[in-house]
């Protein structure tokens, strides 16, 4: 039997979906219900018997920081996918996401000892690689620099594999896989899934930073090919391709028949934006759309290197301009 945290999220569901094809016991984490349809929705993408597909899995309702339910949901289980986290960047959000990553983490890591897990999976973030000084690609061997200016979350992801290399430590299997921005269909109002609803509303600006980007299903075919792997108690960059944000939001544009970003937003027009941001969010409790960290990430180019993954599965990733026109096509479905 597996267990799958997170299932009800963009990577968890696609994952849900892989887990499924190879006949295996599958539960899932989910904390309500609303979120089933969107993950009926990415079976949808891909078979017709969805609703079949779903019912094989055994949802159990619980959260990562609620160890009784969590303790319902280890019963029976011989895997773990750890895929459940927070994503933020609004400063009112640290705190809950801190929790959520890092003790959640530990709850997941100390179960799996008790319960004597044959191997654990944990989806951690490029957001935990430190940056090379020469400039070159990022390596699982960058391991974090406390001294440099880290955002909420990357602290929280760091937070979270220290407990799961504490785990380590005290006898348990584990891969950790440090993935790079996630594109896949579904959940257009939420994780990368915003770039395509942004775009095509008419998204106007465009910066010159970049960073990794790779598909949702070559993440979960990593994921559980590692798993089924003999190898122990190391990490890997998961990420398909380097590229330009304008490069990114152009593909998106041409692939949805709108308009491209035109006009290059410079690093004085964000500083503005996200202060003017600030301002909004304090004074009538909006939820910050640009904070002072994604601006500087979007001036910012990151490299990282997936060499080590190659090597390790003789993997190959789906091409990025692909995935997108997969997702585009998904996206105009709708």
């Amino acid at each position: 039997m597996i267990l799958v945290t997170g299932g009800t999220g963009l990577l968890g569901s696609h994952l849900l979906y892989h887990l499924l094809q190879t006949e295996q016991r599958v539960k899932a984490l989910y904390r309500n219900k609303e979120k089933f349809e969107q993950v009926k929705s990415v079976f949808a993408y891909y078979t017709k018997n969805h609703t079949e597909l779903f019912e094989k899995v055994e949802w159990v309702k619980g959260d990562i920081l609620d160890l009784p339910s969590l303790e319902i949901a280890f019963n029976n289980v011989s895997k773990v996918y750890h895929s459940a986290a927070i994503v933020s960047f609004d400063k009112r959000g640290e705190k809950l996401m801190k929790e959520v990553n890092i003790d959640g983490t530990a709850n997941v890591v100390n179960l799996c000892l008790s319960n004597n897990i044959q191997k654990l999976c944990h989806v951690s973030s490029i957001a935990t690689l430190s940056k090379p000084l020469d400039e070159s690609e990022a390596t699982e061997e960058d391991y974090w620099n406390p001294d440099a200016v880290n955002s909420g979350y990357g602290i929280s992801k760091n937070g979270a594999e220290m407990e799961v290399w504490r785990g380590i430590e005290e006898g348990l299997n584990a891969v950790i896989v440090n993935p790079s921005i996630i594109i896949g269909p579904g959940f257009w109002n939420t994780s990368s899934g915003k770039l395509f609803t942004a775009v095509n509303k008419g998204m106007k600006f465009y910066t010159n930073g970049g960073s990794g980007f790779v598909g949702v299903n070559d993440v979960a075919r990593a994921m559980i090919s590692l798993m089924d792997s003999d190898v122990v108690n190391e990490r890997f960059v998961i990420n398909s391709e380097n590229i330009s944000y304008k490069k990114v939001f152009s593909s998106i544009a041409q692939n949805i028949n709108i308009q491209p970003p035109t006009i290059h937003a410079k690093k004085w027009m964000l500083s503005i934006a996200w202060k003017l941001d600030v301002v909004k969010s304090i004074l009538f409790g909006a939820k910050q759309r640009l904070t002072k960290d994604s601006a500087k990430s979007a001036i910012t180019t990151s490299k990282f290197s997936n060499k080590k993954i190659i090597e390790t599965l003789d993997f190959s990733f789906e091409p990025i301009d692909k995935v997108i026109k997969e997702v585009s096509e998904k996206y105009l479905s709708e």
